[in-house]
């Protein structure tokens, strides 16, 4: 059973999102407050977090942010806010979250999308390729470089994992995009250029593997 945490401080809609993920038969910890979210996540074993973008006192990208910075977790994040700007969306996928869903919105949609984040996350039982100096380790979600393992964002983390397993293919961006971005979110082209970027600055003198094929999108080279 997925053990899901809800993190909103509206009563109502706190309450509707607990009984349909209920219904569809998910442990469900929910939340008001950033700092109880904070303070229960460590322990929580969590499969996925739903939290609110406008919280009094914190907001949810900032509970978001420090999630991925000081406990490094990779656990999926589906953010929900009335900001229904394209630029909003950028910032808060480029934080960290995983899918975006605008308010208000349709409850058999939310649950697809949260169906659809926790499939994503189950690890794969795949045997862990290999590409020069890279390895995936598909079961605990960590890649490797020269034996060093990556810090590396859930998008990162996609894009390589991608990359890795059919090496000097080209990908398209508005593949990668949907790949990492998931189903129904808006995107702008600067999205994936930024995780690339950010991917390679980790790479360091690997940074050249990851290829630019202009005008079509990117791949990495093989041996």
């Amino acid at each position: 059973m997925a053990r899901v945490m809800v993190l909103e401080d509206e009563v109502d809609v706190r309450e509707l999102l607990i009984l349909h993920l209920k219904r569809e038969g998910y442990d469900v910890v929910a939340y008001e407050s950033a700092d109880h979210a904070l303070d229960g996540f460590p322990s929580g074993n969590f499969d996925l977090l739903i939290i609110d973008w406008m919280l009094p006192k914190m907001s949810g990208l900032d509970v978001c942010k420090r999630i991925r910075t000081e406990h490094r977790s990779r656990v999926p994040v589906m953010i929900l806010t009335a900001r229904a700007d394209t630029m909003d969306k950028v910032l808060g996928l480029e934080i960290g979250a995983d899918d975006y869903l605008t308010k208000p919105f349709e409850i058999r949609e939310f649950v697809a999308r949260v169906r659809a984040l926790l499939r994503r996350a189950t690890p794969e039982t795949e045997p862990n390729p290999k590409v020069g100096p890279f390895e995936l380790n598909e079961s605990s979600k960590k890649i490797f470089l020269d034996k060093r393992e990556l810090q590396l964002t859930p998008n990162e983390f996609k894009l390589l994992s991608t990359l890795i397993k059919k090496p000097d293919t080209t990908f398209e961006r508005g593949d990668l995009i949907a790949l990492i971005q998931g189903p129904g979110v808006a995107v702008v082209d600067r999205t994936i250029d930024t995780t690339v970027l950010g991917l390679r600055k980790k790479l360091g003198d690997h940074a050249d593997r990851i290829e630019t094929v202009r005008g079509f999108g990117y791949r990495l080279k093989g041996l």
